[in-house]
């Protein structure tokens, strides 16, 4: 028998997620499908809404720069109270974990590259970290850890002329690991505050870094400082220090990514969306220019979901809710027309970071967010698209693609919440 609900929702990620919070909030019965992992696992945990648009930024305030947007970017479609939907719902969602929510304004955020970022929310761990923060800063690595290069770090920053002193310093981790030790397992060994010679992880730690301090007022870690207990860990630590303790976002496996995976599926759990996830959507059946049924592959049986809206929220060409070969690029569940040209050399740009076509793929969506065919006609009536699959955006170079997803998921989820108590 098929399963059923009002709204089904197809993904895992932030966009998924959203759209899922969204629906419940009408009262409609809502299911999430999650095939895979999500990508927050690889993202930094930083939620930005616009920090670079036609030339310009990095914005202040990111909704000064909507009107730079190009012609058929998600924001035109959802407009500036679709933004501020997605985030009024992830704020709710995340609580005081994360900050930002005070103002419009952009934060400048030191990331683990020693670039700085405009972003509109960042977990409280990286807050006293902010560029725009006064006090000098000393970056710590730790050495094996190659994600993040505390002395460069420094230095880029330092030449991007950030108003305070800055310097990095690499030194030995209190407890010695095997050389390809998961980051979460140095963030283990701070949570349970392990025995190591000379005291305890956190006390050697901190007694190594104190002759390192040279008058900084504070000092930023790699995120890593604990998983279940991170407050407690930064709270001992400044203590310890005498100075304020944050962490810079690091590249995968994330784990400020994957905290937020997990507040987000907790609110998910207390708005009572049910979750199903493991196996992937792989078709469909479609009567009358509607979807009956989501077809899921269950170890090799197909599994027939019912709705009577639905929210695809898989992903771009990166989460793999585009495919891609050497002629076509294709929306694999439901076969959702993906403009993008005949020709596969105009689909990048001979420079590296010069403005690639494929990085805008993705279904066209229409005023209701549902993925329109090649004659700008809406595929299905009762299927909506959200995040990376919507295509238009940039979201790399306009460092927009938390807040596309936000959007693009909370009016994609209200809508077709709204649709299915009708």
């Amino acid at each position: 028998m098929a399963i059923t609900d009002d709204v089904l929702v197809i993904g895992g990620g932030i966009a998924a997620c959203t759209a899922a919070l969204s629906a419940a909030e009408t009262g409609a019965r809502v299911r999430l499908l999650a095939h895979k992992k999500s990508t927050l696992r690889q993202a930094s945990g930083l939620v930005d809404v616009l920090g670079y648009a036609g030339g310009d930024g990095p914005f202040a305030d990111p909704f000064a720069g909507l009107d730079s947007l190009p012609d058929g970017h998600p924001y035109s479609v959802v407009g500036e109270d679709g933004i501020r939907e997605g985030l009024r719902i992830f704020d709710e969602a995340v609580g005081d974990a994360y900050e930002g929510s005070h103002t419009d304004s952009n934060a400048l955020v030191a990331t683990h590259g020693g670039t700085v970022k405009p972003t509109a929310r960042y977990p409280e761990s990286v807050a006293p970290g902010l560029a725009s923060a006064s006090g000098d800063m000393l970056l710590v690595g730790f050495e094996g850890l190659t994600d993040f290069d505390a002395p460069v770090a420094a230095d880029h920053l330092t030449a991007g002329g950030v108003p305070f002193d800055v310097r990095g310093t690499t030194i030995s981790f209190p407890k010695s690991f095997r050389s390809d030790a998961k980051v979460t397992r140095f963030a283990k060994a701070l949570d349970r505050d392990e025995d190591v010679a000379g005291g305890t992880v956190r006390s050697v730690l901190a007694d190594t870094v104190a002759a390192e301090l040279d008058g900084a007022d504070r000092v930023g870690f790699p995120a890593m400082l604990g998983d279940d207990h991170d407050e407690a860990v930064r709270d001992e630590l400044a203590d310890r220090l005498g100075v304020q303790v944050f962490e810079v976002p690091t590249g995968p496996p994330s784990l400020l990514g994957l905290k937020l995976e997990d507040m987000l599926f907790e609110a998910l759990d207390e708005a009572g969306v049910r979750i199903s996830s493991g196996n992937p959507a792989v078709d469909f059946e479609a009567n009358d220019g509607r979807i009956e049924t989501v077809l899921v592959d269950q170890k090799s049986r197909l599994t027939p979901y019912e709705a009577d809206q639905i929210v695809l929220a898989t992903g771009g060409l990166v989460g793999k809710g585009l495919d891609s070969n050497r002629e076509h690029v294709t929306e694999p569940v439901f076969g959702c027309h993906v403009p993008h040209p005949a020709d596969r050399y105009e689909w990048s740009d001979s420079d590296a970071f010069g403005d690639h076509a494929f990085a805008r793929f993705g279904v066209v969506v229409d005023d209701q967010l549902r993925p329109t065919t090649e004659d700008s006609e809406s595929q299905f009536e009762n299927l909506r698209a959200a995040g990376g699959v919507v295509g238009g955006a940039d979201v790399a170079r306009e460092k927009s693609a938390s807040g596309v997803s936000l959007a693009t998921g909370a009016v994609a989820g209200r809508l077709a919440g709204e649709e299915a108590s009708q």
